[in-house]
């Protein structure tokens, strides 16, 4: 699962059904009220540090697990255009009604990140997983991680560096892969994922001569 965006679930099955969707927020909330509260001097919470520091407010989270997207059926897709600035000022004012600190402000965006990917999965996988896989640079928030690890229980949640594969060259090594179906005219898309009415093959191949000298 990657914390930025949204990725695939692959069940443990012989011909394994894809699926993905965004789930909502991921780390995107969290950044831009730590950017927010340090004045622009900090982009994100190291390690989780300043949200552990809080307490969360279920109630706000669960008033705002009431958006509409949280409850959309997948495929569906989302970014700072739904989770951004503006909706983040009105997190920020029902959080000052509540005379929330900042530190109880993130530990309640971390809380709602957290019961959002969990809800989705209650919701539409056809079964909990056995494991779950965190990228993105919201993998390193380590109060992030013991949230969702907190809600899954048993189900286990790794990072994908701890499962073998560096976070940082999740997207390379995607965008390498799709590059090679693409010379191989193999559809890089999933339309289960997308909501695409076919696979497709993805992109263009351009020769350029060599120069001459």
């Amino acid at each position: 699962f990657d914390l930025t965006s949204s990725s695939p679930l692959l069940p443990r099955t012989p011909a394994p059904q894809v699926l993905g969707w965004d789930t909502g927020p991921g780390n995107s909330l969290l950044d831009l009220a730590v950017q927010h509260f340090s004045g622009g001097t900090k982009t994100y919470d190291k390690d989780g540090v300043w949200a552990a520091s809080g307490t969360p407010s279920h109630a706000l989270v669960e008033g705002w697990l009431q958006q509409e997207f949280f409850h959309q059926q997948p495929p569906k897709s989302t970014g700072r255009e739904l989770f951004g600035p503006d909706y983040l000022h009105q997190c920020l004012a029902e959080a000052e009604a509540e005379n929330l600190s900042p530190a109880d402000v993130l530990a309640t965006l971390v809380e709602l990140t957290a019961t959002s990917i969990v809800h989705s999965y209650r919701n539409f996988l056809p079964q909990m997983p056995d494991q779950v896989l965190l990228c993105g640079g919201g993998s390193r928030n380590l109060y992030l991680k013991e949230r969702l690890r907190s809600h899954l229980a048993p189900v286990e949640v790794l990072t994908t560096s701890e499962a073998g594969l560096n976070s940082d060259f999740k997207e390379a090594i995607a965008f390498a892969v799709l590059a090679y179906w693409r010379s191989c005219g193999i559809p890089g898309n999933l339309p289960e994922v997308t909501g695409a009415v076919t696979a497709v093959i993805l992109g263009e191949i351009h020769h350029y001569p060599h120069s001459q000298a």
